[in-house]
């Protein structure tokens, strides 16, 4: 049996798409636990647990979904999937983890082009019942790395980093295989298996963003550093190019057919 763990914020776009896409590219058994904020899906009968309390953090949420399917699951070789609302498998799943799980005990995506993020990301994670009990994995942040720029940063899935790298576990990281696309960090493939469409339940400037739009050295930096209203009217600005990109995307998503060719 899959246990698949997701949550949907603000928003039910995703949920027809994101079960169409797993319907398509499961084989196996397989139960949805999902977590709904101010969203009320219409196929309720679609999700083997289903839970609507107020929580924020996504990483209290995904810990406890995997509380959920801990106590659940039938057996420890079950396996998890976390898995973000607004992501979903472009090929077929079971001989993927067929081929990867049995020499590695966890399986997630790595978003190195995040400005070198290095732990594991809850987009995509697959590993199996019994390990994560057995290191009492959590998503939690608290454990830090250095980004490109040195500085030391956490963020979801950093305390499960620090679980893996204690015990030495040679997890396998699913990178980006994008060979084009209108945003280096957003809309991703990963391993050609999974997609993630990235900040689809909320406006977003992400780090790349922060970081390789601003012209080191002239005056749009000391602009920046000067005068607020412009590093807001340029995060704005931003968040509506990203915005746009993201529209146009998800409409071809929802259109059926091959969206994944214009990024191959």
């Amino acid at each position: 049996m899959i246990h698949i763990a997701t949550v949907h914020w603000r928003t039910d776009r995703w949920i027809d798409v994101q079960y169409s896409y797993l319907k398509k590219h499961l084989r196996s058994p397989y139960r949805i636990y999902a977590w709904f904020n101010d969203v009320t899906p219409t196929r309720s009968d679609s999700f083997y647990f289903a839970c609507f309390e107020a929580i924020r953090e996504h990483e209290t949420k995904l810990n406890i979904l995997a509380d959920v399917i801990c106590a659940s699951a039938g057996s420890n070789d079950d396996i998890i999937i976390f898995l973000d609302g607004d992501a979903f498998p472009i090929a077929d799943l079971d001989p993927y983890l067929s081929a990867k799980l049995p020499s590695h005990k966890l399986v997630a995506v790595q978003r190195l082009e995040n400005n070198g993020d290095i732990q594991p990301h809850p987009c995509f994670c697959a590993t199996t019942v019994g390990f994560w009990k057995e290191i009492k994995g959590n998503w939690n942040r608290g454990h830090k790395w250095q980004d490109r720029q040195g500085q030391w940063i956490t963020d979801v899935g950093g305390n499960l980093l620090k679980q893996l790298e204690s015990r030495h576990v040679e997890w396998y990281p699913m990178l980006r295989s994008n060979r084009r696309g209108p945003h280096p960090v957003l809309f991703g493939l990963y391993d050609s298996i999974v997609y993630h469409h990235g900040a689809g339940f909320r406006g977003s400037v992400t780090r790349w963003d922060e970081i390789n739009r601003k012209e080191s050295g002239t005056i749009v930096e000391k602009a920046l550093s000067i005068v607020p209203w412009y590093r807001h009217e340029m995060r704005r600005s931003i968040r509506e190019q990203n915005r746009l990109a993201s529209e146009q995307i998800f409409g071809k998503i929802q259109q059926g057919g091959d969206f994944v060719s214009q990024f191959m």
